[in-house]
């Protein structure tokens, strides 16, 4: 991942805080602030499909983060300072979660569309569509995921041994 060329030339990152069945993502993070880079990411809504991306101001600044029900770490509804990424510049670059994949580029989530509604508010952002890249085990490529017309395909997907 570090050494993906579209990482490299990327500034605004997008990147989901792992849970424990997913690829680890805190080398990553850390790569993201050791490089000087901005990092963003998600905050969910409950009850709705709606996803921001909030920016981190510091590896270190997790550890402010409130657990979800759901197990995951995000900034909570009460903290307004962040920037939401399409407020401001637009993103480069987002690492994306999923349950399985294709070669074909779709992703199956856990069912939302947080992703997918987010993706959609990014192309009418004018910097438009971030590049994609899934992190994944080699155990999700599938052959086929089932998708529909809301789905939007990722770019690339990174996996052992891709």
């Amino acid at each position: 991942v570090i050494d993906h060329p579209k990482y490299q030339k990327s500034k605004r990152i997008a990147i989901f805080l792992s849970m424990p069945d997913e690829v680890q993502t805190e080398e990553i993070i850390k790569d993201i602030f050791k490089q000087g880079k901005e990092c963003f990411i998600p905050r969910y809504k409950p009850q709705s499909n709606h996803m921001d991306m909030l920016k981190l101001s510091s590896a270190e600044d997790m550890s402010s983060l409130a657990l979800t029900s759901w197990n995951i770490l995000q900034p909570s509804d009460d903290d307004t300072a962040r920037e939401e990424a399409l407020a401001g510049g637009g993103l480069d670059l987002i690492f994306m979660p999923g349950l399985g994949f294709d070669k074909k580029g779709n992703r199956l989530g856990r069912g939302k569309g947080y992703y997918d509604t987010y993706l959609e508010r990014c192309m009418k952002h004018p910097r438009g569509k971030p590049y994609t890249i899934a992190l994944a085990f080699r155990e999700q490529i599938c052959e086929s995921v089932p998708v529909t017309e809301n789905d939007v395909p990722i770019d690339e997907i990174l996996y052992e041994d891709c």
